[in-house]
């Protein structure tokens, strides 16, 4: 399969059509962006790293019976992917109070929640990804009742699994964003990616943080971090 045209880039990545209309391929850049985009930067090797961690666990998530756009790994940069419609919300699962969730709240970090929570806000850079909630949702045409539920019950299935997986690698899954999409045939599919970029990862022993975390807050070593998740989940 061969990259044609480009359809899109994004703040990680750049999408390609191919000769099969039903088929992107997703490439994975090193640049790193924070605060919608505010913050600018390079994290050498991030996109690797991301691309294959993001299909290792998309191929986890297809075997325990959660439908992904994953079709195939080309490189260590580049993946087919099943053609999607983005369903414009971003969903937020926290397991323990982190980021945004402690400050907006006014609580500290590392509450572990006796269930997770779960947020969306609407896929929108101008609007700096404001929080909605289904109702919003609804009225703003982003999806149908239907493909909300479906979402939740989804995004509840992943994060049963990989908190499970992840802790049994010594990792804390605190919190994490998804994105869903439509296939042709309205199926709703998990999409995007699943990283250091998009998860809040810390040691279960040192609670130190092996995520975007480090780059966002200028804690150092933020390569060495995202290495250190590839070492744990794929043993590289």
């Amino acid at each position: 399969m061969e990259k044609k045209e480009q359809l899109y880039e994004g703040k990680a990545k750049k999408v390609y059509a191919t000769e099969d209309p039903e088929r992107y391929i997703v490439s994975y850049k090193d640049d790193a962006t924070a605060f919608n985009g505010l913050k600018k930067g390079t994290i050498v090797g991030k996109g690797a790293i991301n691309n294959r961690m993001t299909n290792f666990l998309m191929k986890q998530l297809e075997e325990a019976g959660i439908p992904t756009h994953f079709v195939e790994e080309l490189n260590d940069r580049e993946t087919v992917v099943k053609k999607v419609q983005i369903v414009p919300l971003e969903v937020i699962i926290r397991n323990i109070s982190a980021g945004s969730f402690a400050k907006r709240y006014g609580v500290e970090e590392g509450i572990v929640f006796s269930s997770p929570t779960i947020e969306f806000s609407y896929k929108n850079d101008e609007l700096g990804d404001p929080l909605l909630n289904s109702y919003h949702a609804l009225a703003l045409g982003l999806a149908t009742q239907a493909e909300i539920d479906r979402i939740k019950e989804l995004s509840f299935a992943v994060n049963d699994f990989l908190k499970a997986f992840m802790k049994a690698h010594n990792v804390d899954l605190v919190d994490f964003k998804m994105e869903f999409g439509r296939l042709s045939d309205g199926t709703i599919v998990l999409a995007d990616e699943i990283s250091p970029d998009t998860c809040r990862f810390w040691d279960s022993t040192t609670h130190e943080k092996l995520d975007k975390d480090r780059f966002r807050r200028d804690l150092g070593n933020v390569e060495d971090a995202y290495q250190e998740m590839m070492r744990r989940i794929l043993g590289e």
